[in-house]
């Protein structure tokens, strides 16, 4: 018996990253998105709610968002599912990433499965469409769930603010036009969490973000 679908955000690191972790209700089955680091803190929050992890999604290949995949991986032992394979040279390169920012105990990523557009993941009854939205990262993907109307954005998309640009890979043209063509569509009452900071609605933001006028 599945029931309603379920979040919790954790953040993580210096950088404030809303580790997610999705479930469902009645099962207590789900997937953490972007583990990007402070493996601890994820598997208390998870054994608190008393889940079953299946997998782990990632959205992009940033540091803060996949520092911490390998080894929340190797402790729960399950798939790394995501990025775009557009994204293989940043996890080949998240150890150098760490000696940039000073970070200890970060491993380059691995995943067990790249992910497409209109690729399908799901955990239970709880289905997820994959939509490639290039810009931030090459390889950024966002998953959304049509009967919850609700998406995960990650850094495409923030509260009143957009994903950045000036990294390695990024495409602030790229960036927008994903935005357009593949969130803003989805609908105004759908809700979304994003990497950093509050979520919001999709309307809200067509309307009234600074960035998308």
């Amino acid at each position: 018996m599945s029931g309603q679908l379920q979040g919790i955000i954790v953040p993580v690191t210096s950088f404030q990253q809303n580790c997610t972790i999705l479930f469902d209700s009645e099962t207590k089955r789900g997937v953490v998105i972007d583990p990007g680091g402070d493996v601890e803190k994820i598997q208390s929050a998870i054994k608190e709610q008393g889940l079953e992890i299946e997998a782990i999604w990632l959205t992009h290949g940033h540091i803060d968002h996949a520092g911490g995949a390998m080894d929340l991986k190797d402790a729960l032992g399950v798939d790394i599912i995501g990025p775009h394979k557009d994204d293989l040279p940043l996890l080949e390169a998240l150890e150098k990433q760490a000696q940039m920012f000073g970070v200890a105990t970060v491993r380059n990523a691995v995943p067990d499965r790249w992910l497409e557009e209109d690729d399908t993941l799901a955990f239970g009854a709880h289905e997820f469409a994959v939509y490639h939205c290039p810009g931030h990262a090459p390889g950024h993907v966002i998953f959304y769930n049509e009967a919850a109307a609700f998406a995960h954005v990650g850094d495409v998309l923030f509260a009143g603010s957009i994903g950045r640009t000036d990294l390695p890979g990024g495409n602030h043209e790229a960036l927008i036009n994903s935005i357009k063509t593949k969130v803003l569509p989805l609908g105004d009452d759908v809700g979304f969490i994003c990497g950093h900071g509050p979520g919001g609605k999709i309307g809200e933001e067509r309307r009234n973000n600074p960035f998308l006028k």
